[in-house]
């Protein structure tokens, strides 16, 4: 086999990796870290307003339900993020996954009964009409780097 078949295999390879998948990853991505800060603030809430005034007494908070259920999605989170910025451009995956914020405003509102602005729903519909444009573009647009 010659390098330049290996090199257009490669290139095949993560060109074909599922749209589907992609847009699983999208989409778990843009639920759960707006859940798992839901999680954490609902925690924090639990915890006195000194822990702001000394870290030490974070180490309490590592001990409510809410915030280790929130860690544990923020860790999911992450190894989920990193899946999808293998097959697709960070300048892809940041604007798209930004819909997050949308998703937090209204479970901020709506489970933690946060009053939301005016000008808040108004950045949410911006945030929304990027990720609406970002969304239309290519994953990927970038060659993938060659095995040496």
């Amino acid at each position: 086999m010659r390098a330049t078949e290996g090199r257009v295999t490669l290139m095949t390879a993560v060109r074909s990796i599922s749209e589907s998948r992609v847009l699983r990853l999208i989409i778990w991505l843009t639920l759960l870290k707006p859940l798992s800060n839901v999680f954490l603030a609902r925690g924090m809430h639990d915890i006195p307003a000194v822990v702001a005034a000394h870290p030490a007494f974070l180490v309490r908070a590592f001990l409510d339900p809410f915030v280790i259920a929130g860690i544990a999605m923020q860790i999911l989170w992450l190894l989920l993020r990193m899946s999808l910025l293998s097959i697709a451009d960070l300048t892809f995956v940041l604007p798209v996954t930004a819909a997050g914020y949308v998703v937090s405003t209204f479970l901020g509102r709506v489970l933690l009964h946060e009053t939301v602005s005016m000008e808040r729903w108004i950045g949410v519909i911006l945030i929304t009409v990027g990720t609406a444009v970002v969304a239309c573009t290519p994953r990927i647009t970038t060659r993938p780097r060659e095995p040496e």
